[in-house]
């Protein structure tokens, strides 16, 4: 199963999170390393959730982009 994972930038680096894992985020101060622990994050929180005997969500969420011109 993929999921998908947002990556944003912040004003002290980059975050992620996982739309179909409600709380599934990460935070860091370069984008490699924010990808490296999201997945991390994702691993832990699937873990989690079959301890708790939770279902494991499916990943629903679709991630696509729009190209726009430049400045002209």
């Amino acid at each position: 199963m993929k999921y998908a994972i947002v990556f944003e930038r912040t004003p002290s680096g980059y975050s992620a999170y996982v739309p179909d894992l409600p709380g599934c985020v990460a935070a860091a101060g370069s984008h490699g390393r924010v990808e490296k622990l999201i997945h991390e994050a994702v691993a832990l929180h699937l873990e989690a959730l079959r301890g708790d005997g939770v279902p494991i969500p499916e990943a629903s969420t679709s991630v696509g982009s729009v190209e726009v011109p430049g400045p002209r």
